[in-house]
């Protein structure tokens, strides 16, 4: 019995090294043809300039506390970087003038945004009144509010620079000019020269609501319900 088995093992060895040939010949053949493919395109991004940066800065439908410290940092490095060419600007540059009023109103319209992320983080923490029943978390929620009056606080900081940009925007030479492309910038820049638009008073305002909510917290007894 033992005879056969070795003729018919015999017999597939040569079919087995053929299949085998073929396999290390077909992706050699398959090597080779990858050479001669044309390389893929570069999709890399390069954040080097301010626009670079403010562009990845966006409101999210449901803002999380991450969303809005991501949204800081992008607006944040977007302060700090340089401006790009203004051919790249976000609106229309026709000469000197032009380009540095835009350079005024995006530096204005930045810490306008960083001003509302700072209140939209502040909000996810805040609590409007406090309530008897909330006694037993009243050391969380003092916590809290702790966090959502230093956003407040925060945004202070960043209101007069937005208000320093916007002074610069209001000079004479720029009367009747107008960068209609960023026309929400302009809106904002007249709102602030008018005092329509005062974050100061409003944070302010805010401010003196949490830490009156803080005090009525910490006044409270420790009780279960």
């Amino acid at each position: 019995m033992s005879a056969p088995a070795k003729t018919v093992i015999s017999a597939r060895l040569p079919a087995d090294t053929q299949s085998v040939k073929k396999s290390v010949a077909l992706l050699a053949l398959f090597t080779v043809s990858l050479l001669f493919l044309p390389p893929p395109p570069a999709s890399a991004y390069m954040v080097k300039y301010k626009e670079d940066y403010y562009k990845l800065f966006h409101v999210h439908y449901a803002q999380l506390p991450d969303d809005c410290l991501e949204n800081i940092y992008w607006l944040e490095q977007a302060v700090k970087a340089d401006f790009a060419n203004p051919m790249y600007a976000r609106a229309a540059i026709r000469d000197e003038r032009d380009w540095e009023k835009y350079r005024y109103m995006f530096m204005m319209h930045v810490n306008l945004k960083l001003i509302e992320q700072h209140m939209r983080l502040g909000r996810i923490y805040d609590h409007q009144v406090a309530r008897f029943y909330d006694a037993p978390w009243k050391d969380v929620y003092v916590e809290e509010l702790k966090k959502a009056k230093s956003c407040y606080e925060a945004g202070l900081a960043y209101w007069r620079e937005a208000k320093l940009w916007a002074e610069k925007a209001n000079v004479a030479k720029f009367n009747f000019l107008y960068l209609t492309d960023i026309q929400g910038w302009e809106d904002e820049r007249e709102r602030i020269g008018t005092g329509k638009l005062d974050y100061e008073k409003i944070l302010q305002r805010e401010i003196a609501r949490v830490q009156g909510v803080i005090d009525d917290f910490t006044a409270m007894e420790s009780k279960d319900y």
